[in-house]
């Protein structure tokens, strides 16, 4: 018998039943065959030494593509769970599963790990590599696995067995030869020597089995594994620069923010990090007023009647705050606007003419994240949003969503990142509304992104029960991307909340609700704009423009005239009169990342004019007061008010 294989490039070729994928890759190409670390067949994964059980669509799984790294990572933690276990005996496996940039293995054991531990585990690791291990795929009854697992002290891999696998069902255990095995999916590469050695341990962290806290105090070790070397040194270096970007460390070096236990998950902004916000704002203000957005204020805290109707009681109620009145009211901290926003466009009749409405609010919201989850500004429990509301038309939609779509382009080029990619999240399987509907809805984002000039990315099952959404990824100055803006098309709370219009037949209507945001959260964007930046923010937005700084204290008096004739222009200005070294001031405003050091000493003010220094560079230009005056105003203009 043969079966016949299709590849992605449209080939079709036939094969002796009971190939494997390993000998498809070699018989195209010796080369090629090296490169490969598994394969799929009409989707599903495959071991590169697994006889193919029949034909379909067929693809090779290159080892330095983002499905190739997932399977190198899988062996990584593998290979670390079995050095693990042979340096310390009685250690326990749970879970292993691959990050997006490497793996962990969660570790029952009584005492505790060490980062110290990490040489000699990242050695015997390599000697696993070494002995070239074959990886052997078993397939084994439920009752036999338990048995296995329990006879050599592995109750953790017992209990999963005996609670997630139905009676009767198989399951697949992968060996390292006769060394060593755990319950896996797969797949897995064919030999222990295949991993390569560009893998290292990074950190260590506490974990609960099962991810609740009720449950045994499990300790996990963290890894990065990469296709070769020079991928892992490069992502070294990455973390490397990360670290010193960290929002964290420069919001307390630059004087923005700060975080104390207390309040977790909520920012203390400094003068500095309120001017940052506040700029900010009045941009996104500026750019949403220009096309016809209206801005609204609605509670903060509503009842949960109002909670229940929405909805957001049944879906989000873990998420909010909650409090009760000596009244015996209970009321809820608002985690979103959308709900509130539909109040508004419920309050008096609308007609079809006064579609679509671009209602926006930057309030603060409150969700009750869990503390530990929290991150800085990325992650926190109070917050506001760019949010805002569009009613419209289903004949409206692909024109908003076009519109919109343009508007975050615009801002991300403003602020000086990258759109790097568009996702369009799917239908749930848990979901309201008909087929017809989420097809209709689904179609109109993708065809709106297109006739933006944008590709997106279909994701099954992600959508949000209510309807699909877009979700707009951006890329930093080292390559991180963010998942920022998003664009969610809502059928179903406007049904809920009763909201409607009257057509042009005379009739009422629903409207359809568009909610999007281009920031997102305000904290979490200046937070991942803190890391673009490395806080040297452009002259635009630093909380700091210039500082004037003096030589002697001859020169005092003038440096006063020229700050205020520089803040008077509406600059944010500093001014440095102490009595230190102009050396030593340029370096301490140097740290500060402010953009512009004017200097002025004796001949300056005699000549009434300003040394100009920029940060990151060694030269001074010598301005007019006049001269630097104008030149300084343009510089420091927001984008969106330069000419065009």
């Amino acid at each position: 018998m043969s079966i016949s294989l299709k590849f992605p490039d449209g080939a079709e070729r036939s094969y002796d039943d009971g190939v494997t994928p390993l000998a498809v890759a070699e018989g195209i190409s010796k080369s090629l065959a090296k490169k490969v670390v598994a394969a799929k067949i009409d989707g599903a994964w495959w071991d590169l030494t697994r006889p193919l059980e029949g034909g379909g669509k067929f693809e090779l799984v290159m080892r330095d593509s983002a499905d190739g790294l997932e399977v190198l990572r899988h062996d990584a933690a593998h290979v670390l769970a079995q050095a693990v276990q042979e340096l310390f005996p009685g250690t326990q496996v749970t879970f292993g599963p691959v990050t997006d940039d490497g793996f962990y293995y969660d570790f029952a054991r009584d005492e505790p790990f060490s980062t110290d531990d990490f040489e000699k585990i990242e050695k015997r690791m390599r000697e696993i590599v070494d002995a070239d291990l074959p990886i052997i795929r078993k397939v084994w009854e439920k009752e036999a696995a338990i048995a296995h697992f329990k006879s050599i002290g592995e109750v953790y891999k017992a209990e999963t067995i005996d609670e997630v696998i139905k009676p009767g069902d198989a399951i697949t255990v992968y060996s390292h030869g006769d060394k060593w095995g755990d319950l896996c999916r797969g797949p897995h590469l064919p030999s222990t020597g295949k991993l390569g050695k560009a893998f290292k341990l990074m950190k260590l962290a506490g974990a609960y089995w099962r991810g609740d806290q009720k449950n045994q105090q499990l300790q996990r070790i963290y890894g990065t594994a990469w296709a070769d070397e020079k991928q892992l040194e490069e992502y070294l270096k990455r973390l490397e620069e990360a670290e010193k970007r960290d929002h964290r460390k420069l919001g307390r070096e630059l004087g923005l923010f700060h975080i104390q236990e207390e309040g977790k998950g909520m920012i203390f902004w400094h003068p500095k990090g309120w001017t940052l916000y506040r700029t900010m704002l009045s941009y996104m203000r500026r750019r949403i007023e220009a096309v016809g957005y209206v801005e609204v204020k609605t509670p903060q805290i509503l009842e949960q009647s109002f909670w229940e109707k929405s909805g957001h009681w049944q879906k989000f109620h873990d998420s909010m705050f909650v409090c009760e009145t000596d009244e015996g009211e209970v009321m809820a901290v608002k985690p979103m606007n959308c709900p509130c926003h539909v109040q508004i466009f419920n309050h008096g009749q609308r007609s079809y003419r006064d579609l679509p409405i671009r209602m926006a609010e930057f309030e603060g919201l409150h969700r009750c994240e869990s503390s530990g989850s929290t991150h800085g500004l990325l992650r926190v429990r109070q917050m506001s949003q760019d949010d805002a509301h569009i009613f419209c038309t289903d004949d409206q939609i692909v024109e908003e969503s076009k519109a919109f779509i343009d508007l975050l382009n615009l801002v991300y080029a403003d602020f000086g990142v990258e759109l790097h990619s568009v996702k369009l999240a799917l239908r749930p399987d848990q979901r309201f509304g008909t087929d017809e509907q989420w097809t209709i809805a689904e179609d109109k984002l993708e065809q709106a992104a297109n006739l933006a000039g944008v590709q997106v990315e279909r994701i099954a099952n992600e959508g949000a029960f209510y309807g699909p959404k877009l979700e707009f990824h951006l890329r930093d100055a080292i390559g991180r991307t963010w998942q920022c803006g998003t664009l969610q098309l809502d059928y179903v709370l406007p049904e809920r909340l009763d909201a409607s219009y009257i057509a042009e037949d005379g009739q009422k209507h629903r409207p359809v609700m568009l909610h999007r945001a281009i920031c997102g959260s305000m904290e979490r964007f200046i937070g991942v704009l803190i890391e673009h930046y490395a806080g040297a923010f452009p002259m635009w937005l630093a909380p700091t423009q210039i500082v004037v700084a003096t030589i002697t204290s001859d020169a005092d008096g003038y440096a006063n005239e020229v700050a205020a004739a520089l803040r008077k222009a509406g600059l944010r200005v500093e001014l440095d009169l102490r009595n230190e070294k102009v050396g030593y001031k340029i370096r301490e405003h140097s740290l500060q990342k402010t953009p512009i050091i004017a200097v002025v000493g004796k001949k300056e003010a005699e000549n009434r004019s300003v040394a100009i220094r920029r940060f990151g560079g060694e030269a001074q230009t010598l301005l007019s007061l006049d001269e630097a005056l104008a030149s300084l105003v343009e510089e420091a203009k927001a984008p969106d008010l330069k000419p065009a």
